[in-house]
């Protein structure tokens, strides 16, 4: 059973901040009741919606349990009970997922680590791949990515490459993206046709916002430098690069995409902002998990989790045994939901398994 008087705490605390809001709330005020309206609008929606048709299912029940009623009507009668209980069963199942608790960063930006893993030039190349694919996703999603800092591979792609990625709800989109992915193909180099497999890692950490973690001036250590490059025109004369030591964690960030060295100092504090935060998480997580499994997979960075596999144009995420021959589309960005999406949906499935142990 659904816990009723939860249920009825949330309308009410949904009631009142509606009417706080059109009371003319402003300021700091109105920028946290708005948000808390936000997270609340389809929990109060799903918990309506399925009280209208526990309403519904009773008046049918009733209209059933009258004695009088004819035949031809009761067997109308029937029919409707039998939508009306199915109607109501879908409505709970999504209250109950409505209800389930929510990952506070969730919501928030992300910050997009790739590394290339095993494999040489080819894992750089594939790291390229990848960084196109998430590149492309974000633009669909209508989000903004900003590169932070590039290592680029001797021969195209990324020995390593981070960005960040703003905009509402990219975190739970991005989450379970965290791990190794695995390529087999054959590379431009191969004469013989064989197929090589190489790797790289992904990392997506929660992009903290300044109530999420604080940072003592006073821990960090801060070095400026010149930009590094291949030379030429593009690298700057000044000392525009940015080093940040985090002296507590021994943390290290370092950006110099940006010209100007307080644009650098930004992104490397935002960087390094969500890093530490990150770390807080994991180790919670961890603490959290630890009489507990996840089919959707630890999130561990060193988890083998989907490989590419271009001669069958395949795409197989091990942790959900889900196989899909879309490889094309899935690489350029159009069809990545397709894994996504089944991922958060088996993440949702287990987290409402362990609330009805």
């Amino acid at each position: 059973m659904l816990p009723a008087d939860k249920l009825d705490l949330i309308s009410r605390r949904h009631q009142e901040i509606s009417a706080r809001l059109a009371g003319g709330a402003t300021g700091a005020e109105f920028v946290a009741l708005s948000r808390e309206l936000a997270e609340l609008d389809p929990v109060a929606a799903a918990i309506d919606g399925w009280r209208t048709a526990q309403s519904d299912l009773a008046g049918v029940e009733a209209m059933l349990a009258d004695p009088a009623i004819d035949g031809e009507m009761r067997a109308l009668a029937e029919e409707e009970k039998a939508d009306a209980e199915t109607r109501l069963a879908e409505l709970e199942h999504t209250l109950r997922l409505a209800l389930l608790p929510k990952d506070a960063a969730d919501e928030h930006g992300a910050i997009l680590e790739l590394r290339a893993g095993t494999g040489g030039d080819e894992a750089a190349l594939f790291a390229g791949d990848l960084f196109r694919m998430y590149q492309r996703y974000a633009d669909l999603h209508g989000w903004k990515m900003e590169v932070l800092s590039t290592s680029e591979g001797t021969a195209g792609g990324f020995k390593e490459i981070v960005a960040q990625v703003e905009g509402r709800g990219v975190f739970a989109k991005l989450k379970f993206e965290s791990g190794v992915h695995r390529v087999q193909r054959v590379p431009d180099t191969e004469t013989q046709g064989r197929i090589h497999t190489s790797a790289a890692t992904v990392a997506v950490l929660p992009e903290a916002q300044d109530v999420d973690i604080e940072i003592n001036e006073a821990d960090l250590k801060i070095d400026t430098m010149r930009a590094q490059g291949a030379g030429g025109q593009h690298v700057n004369k000044t000392d525009s690069a940015v080093r940040i030591t985090h002296i507590p964690t021994g943390t290290i960030v370092f950006v110099q995409e940006e010209r100007s060295q307080h644009k650098n100092r930004a992104r490397a504090m935002a960087l390094l902002r969500s890093r530490i935060y990150d770390e807080q998480r994991q180790k919670l997580d961890n603490a959290r998990a630890a009489d507990r499994k996840s089919q959707v997979g630890s999130g561990d960075r060193s988890e083998r989790i989907r490989t590419y596999n271009f001669p069958q144009g395949r795409v197989t995420d091990h942790r959900i045994n889900l196989t899909l021959y879309k490889l094309d589309k899935i690489i350029t960005g159009e069809a990545l939901d397709e894994v996504i999406d089944p991922l958060i949906t088996q993440h949702q499935a287990d987290l409402l398994a362990e609330s009805e142990k």
